[in-house]
């Protein structure tokens, strides 16, 4: 039961004074025990206990920016699942990606959905894209004790600002670190495991202004490059056919790319290799 509730089956005064536009804050006082970083763990290290998610770049576009994750979560030297989801939309126009603990950083992402929505219904108004990257930077910033102990979360947040203070750069990306640091990047980011050589792919081929067909080629470039180095990193697995999770965030929304477009790339990616495996 969650605190605070009386036995009589009333609802307690927080449910119904004037609310706050923080769903995160509400839980807090409602049920604290809910929330990622308020469970008790034992004393420790839990890090190997539980799959990690590894690789995701974020690339700012001409239009907005494509975000693309890959598939694998590792357990210490085992592949824990090939075909685990780490990029999902935020809200409309932003996208949210994690490295580190899979199942905290899902349970992360769920609960930033829901702090978006909850505050648009409460307030009548969308978030900044600021205002977003603040909440998800406090709601990381919650999980520091946890993190301490091994169950670190990273997310990688950007998204399409609808008030842009320079137009021509409305596609912005967020990093964080895991005491809730928040820094804004210029031009393309990648975080996890993998993260390295991603940025080492991206930093040749990158060019400002770059159209967001060629930003999520680059994407899958950037995560093969990463998977060639990085153990932890899940490359294009045309057997099974698992490939990347590329979405766009742009003036006209959130979007993910269908398996047969992701398909097609990915494929065009391997086989660029293959006649050149140098790159």
């Amino acid at each position: 039961m969650a605190t605070g509730f009386d036995p009589s089956g009333r609802l307690p005064d927080f449910f119904t004074n004037t609310g706050t536009s923080s769903f995160t804050q509400f839980l807090s006082q409602a049920a604290p025990e809910m929330l990622p970083g308020r469970r008790p763990l034992p004393p420790g290290l839990s890090g190997d206990v539980a799959p990690h998610g590894t690789t995701i770049v974020a690339i700012a576009t001409a239009d907005g920016v494509v975000m693309a994750g890959d598939r694998r979560a590792t357990m210490g030297n085992l592949i824990a699942s090939r075909d685990i989801r780490k990029v999902h939309p935020a809200d409309a126009y932003s996208l949210i990606g994690i490295a580190g603990t899979a199942g905290i950083g899902i349970e992360l992402i769920r609960l930033f959905q829901v702090e978006l929505e909850h505050y648009e219904k409460i307030e009548g108004a969308m978030l900044s894209l600021d205002g977003k990257a603040n909440r998800l930077a406090a709601m990381v910033r919650g999980n520091l004790g946890a993190a301490m102990q091994g169950l670190a979360v990273v997310p990688l947040f950007a998204g399409f600002d609808l008030s842009p203070a320079d137009p021509a750069r409305a596609g912005r990306i967020f990093s964080f670190d895991v005491a809730g640091g928040l820094y804004e990047e210029t031009g393309y980011e990648a975080i996890g495991s993998g993260s390295l050589f991603a940025k080492s792919a991206l930093k040749k081929r990158y060019r400002a202004g770059v159209s967001t067909a060629d930003a999520i080629t680059l994407a899958v470039e950037a995560l093969y490059d990463a998977a060639d180095d990085d153990t932890a990193t899940g490359g294009p697995d045309v057997t099974r056919k698992i490939y990347p999770v590329v979405m766009t965030a742009t003036a006209n929304g959130t979007q993910r790319l269908s398996d047969e477009e992701i398909t097609t790339v990915a494929e065009r990616v391997v086989q660029g290799r293959m006649e050149n495996p140098g790159g």
